[in-house]
């Protein structure tokens, strides 16, 4: 008998961890399995009470735990997978009780059991993370690490506003605060106040019961909370309506209907009317407006807005009255879209004090970092920042990084354009280097230049002589790499099929495009293979890496293996030759294709470091830190 919750055959086959041709399998072979109860002739719907029996009686259903059981009946329910964790979250909160004639009420057995091991708040926030998990391109969420960021950049404040609150990432951490206790609107305890607005109405009733859980303001009454259904731009607030002491927002970007027609004569517009393009321009003065003097707005926004043309009037009055603070570059994948490096806009409604803003601070956490280094840890950079803000908002001097943050005069940025992108104004990380530092640079370069030397003398092993020649290998008799795998002397794993880490020893080369092997080092395994790359693991007892590596590059070998059906060659790996020699002649051959790559790296390095001293000594020269004598 039905008990009204449904799935679909893609959902029975994740009950069941198979693929969905195992369950069409079932519907044929076994006349028991049930039958659908709605849905269409193309994709039938079936009793969800009805499967898991089915599945259960034939061994097929392992016990879920809590939090899937609640997810399953709460995607299955009738009124859908959002209204259902409305009713979840209200029953959760204590704000009603699910009974049995409730849509959500299949959910209550394991959702009271869940809460009773996790606690009400902790259990809605893992129902609520699979719902936005199972609505990926639905919802725009702001990450944890970066809203945290924000509410300890936004600083002390005993009531806060997040005016396009989403489902309340913003306002949950300013409720919460930091771990360490330090800073945040809520840094000597929870606010007084939560508000926010936002045009989604089941988005707006997710985050209000997000909060009320995570601040026990049903229970203990200690902190307000109200978030309403309303369009923040087009609708104007009260009279009566509170000024607050922060504001929070991740607000939409780039929108076009944003009311800046019927909203031309706004008050709000203290600092311009934005362009119809500049909708985050409004949501910047927005915040402004809603602030009570002295009170502090971080606005996370792309970096577009910096810098538009269309945006410099308005711009230029942020700065020319105090408004705006500081403009701080986040690594990319702060937030959506992670590709881009966002920023975070800093402001504080003016309040009358004499210079209060006469420098903006700029910080790029972006990072120009060397190709392939790894960016540093989320946790410094937000540490960084927060500490280079704190300094700057006491009052104190900031010193100068270059490549990384200054505080700027304002006048100095009210140019024509008024960008105020931090890249465009902060001296590049090599730029203002000292003599010493440019004498670190000359001697490295020095050291790497004397090698290059040492691995070209007539009597290094790694380089012939003009007296003398190697052997040619044409002769030889050889073997395929198909061969040697059969074999067992190398494995051959391909990117496209298997998921595979390197391991020191292994030889990986490409296998389209530009490229040579190369030999994995000691320490630097680990990594996963990507396209696209080959790799092949010798037998160390049967082959020497540095032989495989070294043969594998000869230019007649790579031609006789490559494939010129399409616009790039595409190399076939299992058709690359090997000279069948014993071990001790392999390892005369390795050692010097070993040193044949030492050689290339070193020249490669010499490159490196002569771009590096050269320009050096042009920006040294230019900014007076290196004499011309």
């Amino acid at each position: 008998m039905s008990d009204g919750a449904e799935v679909t055959a893609a959902a029975i086959a994740r009950l069941a961890g198979v693929g969905r041709a195992a369950v069409s399998n079932w519907r044929r072979r076994y006349t028991d399995f049930p039958r659908p109860v709605g849905g269409t002739e193309t994709s039938p719907a079936f009793s969800l009470a009805d499967v898991e029996s089915w599945l259960r009686d034939h061994g097929r259903l392992a016990e879920a735990p809590l939090r899937e059981q609640v997810r399953r009946r709460l995607e299955s329910a009738p009124e859908g997978h959002g209204p259902a964790l409305v009713r979840a979250g209200e029953h959760l909160a204590g704000l009603r009780e699910l009974l049995n004639t409730d849509p959500a009420a299949e959910a209550r057995g394991a959702l009271d059991r869940m809460m009773r091991e996790t606690g009400p708040a902790a259990a809605f926030e893992q129902l609520l993370a699979d719902y936005f998990e199972a609505n990926p391109r639905q919802y725009t969420l702001t990450p944890e690490p970066t809203a945290a960021l924000m509410a300890r950049l936004a600083g002390p404040g005993e009531s806060v506003l997040d005016p396009a609150c989403g489902s309340a990432e913003l306002l949950a951490a300013a409720a919460t605060g930091p771990a360490d206790g330090s800073g945040g609107p809520g840094a000597s305890g929870p606010p007084a106040a939560l508000y926010g607005q936002e045009t989604d109405p089941l988005l707006a009733r997710l985050a209000a019961l997000r909060l009320t859980l995570r601040t026990g303001s049903a229970a203990a009454g200690r902190c307000a909370v109200d978030v309403r259904t309303e369009d923040a731009l087009r609708t104007e607030p009260p009279a009566d309506a509170p000024l607050v002491a922060a504001v929070l927002c991740h607000p939409p970007y780039n929108e076009r209907n944003w009311g800046h027609d019927e909203l031309a004569y706004d008050p709000r517009w203290a600092y311009g009317l934005p362009a119809r393009t500049e909708s985050e321009l409004a949501w910047v003065q927005h915040a402004l407006a809603r602030l009570r003097p002295g009170g502090t707005a971080v606005l996370l926004l792309p970096p577009a807005v910096a810098a538009r043309r269309t945006g410099r009037r308005v711009r230029a009055a942020l700065l020319r009255k105090g408004a705006l603070r500081a403009l701080l570059a986040l690594p990319p994948g702060a937030a959506a879209p992670h590709s881009l490096p966002l920023h975070l806009w800093v402001l504080r409604k003016p309040d009358g004090a004499a210079d209060a803003a006469s420098r903006l601070l700029l910080m790029d956490a972006s990072g120009s970092r060397a190709e392939g280094a790894e960016p540093p840890p989320w946790e410094r950079t937000a540490a960084d920042m927060l500490a280079v803000w704190r300094a700057h908002d006491a009052g104190e001097t900031v010193p100068e990084q270059p490549g990384v943050c200054a505080t700027l005069p304002v006048i100095d940025l009210l140019d024509e354009e008024v960008d105020l992108s931090p890249a465009r104004h902060l001296l590049p990380s090599g730029t203002g280097a000292d003599a010493a530092a440019l004498a670190s640079v000359r001697a490295e370069l020095e050291r790497t230049l004397r090698r290059t030397l040492d691995l070209t003398a007539a009597d290094d092993p790694g380089l012939p002589d003009r007296r003398s020649a190697a052997p040619g290998s044409a002769a030889l008799p050889e073997a395929t790499v198909g061969e040697l795998a059969r074999t067992g002397a190398l494995e051959v794993h391909l990117a496209t099929a298997d998921a595979v880490t390197t391991a020191p020893g292994d030889v990986v080369i490409p296998v389209q495009g530009r490229g040579a092997a190369y030999v994995v080092a000691e320490g630097e395994g680990g990594a996963r293979l990507g396209k696209p790359l080959c790799l092949l693991r010798p037998d160390p007892a049967a082959l020497d890496a540095w032989f495989v590596a070294g043969f594998l590059r000869s230019t007649a070998n790579t031609r006789q293996a490559s494939s010129y059906a399409s616009s790039s060659s595409r190399i076939d790996v299992r058709r690359l030759r090997l000279p069948r020699l014993p071990l001790e002649r392999q390892r005369a051959y390795g050692e010097r294709f070993r040193l044949l790559a030492e050689f290339e790296a070193a020249l490669r390095r010499v490159g490196e470091l002569g771009e590096e001293f050269v320009q050096g000594m042009f920006d040294g020269l230019a900014d007076g830190t290196v004499p011309p004598a």
